[in-house]
């Protein structure tokens, strides 16, 4: 077992991330997207196709808003197709891992999701929140905002949203390392 896969068993499931949150008002926000993820049976016939032992390395924080946003939609993913498992780290923790996966290669954003397969080889990674989203949050319209406007904003985005685009940039991650 290599060193990241080791790192990996020792993360926590979505449940304990939240269970100690410093945020419990965040934390209760993830528990109740939680309860109402389910992922859509195309997107898990798609994941379980791409065979299995893949590993979702998540570095993030329970104070985290995407994370909250995010989180419940990558372990709802992880808990429909049983070739998937997920785990999270905290970001200041492993430092070392989350300098290699820098958001613009400057940012320590979170959260971010990483590819292992069951080998612990990385085929790429995710975050810190949807590629649409993200674009939006970088633009010069989003950035001139007021961050309590801006972060009510991604908040409405999110829910409109309805997790559908993270789980499709994770399919698709996973689907580009799949062996063909």
């Amino acid at each position: 077992m290599t060193d990241i896969l080791a790192r990996w068993h020792a993360g926590q499931t979505f449940d304990e991330h939240f269970s100690g949150a410093t945020e419990p008002k965040l934390a209760a926000v993830a528990r109740s997207i939680r309860s109402r993820a389910t992922v859509p049976d195309e997107i898990a016939d798609r994941v379980r196709a791409a065979g299995p032992g893949w590993h979702l390395l998540v570095l993030s924080a329970d104070w985290c808003a995407d994370a909250v946003s995010s989180l419940p939609w990558v372990d709802a993913l992880a808990s429909a197709c049983p070739n998937v498992g997920v785990r999270i780290l905290d970001r200041d923790a492993h430092l070392d891992l989350m300098d290699t996966h820098l958001t613009n290669g400057r940012s320590r954003s979170i959260p971010i999701v990483i590819l292992y397969d069951a080998a612990g080889v990385e085929h790429g990674w995710w975050g810190p929140r949807p590629s649409v989203l993200q674009a939006w949050v970088m633009s010069p319209e989003a950035q001139t905002m007021p961050a309590p406007e801006r972060y009510a904003e991604q908040r409405r985005w999110y829910t409109a949203d309805g997790g559908r685009s993270t789980l499709e940039e994770l399919t698709a991650l996973i689907e580009r390392a799949a062996p063909h």
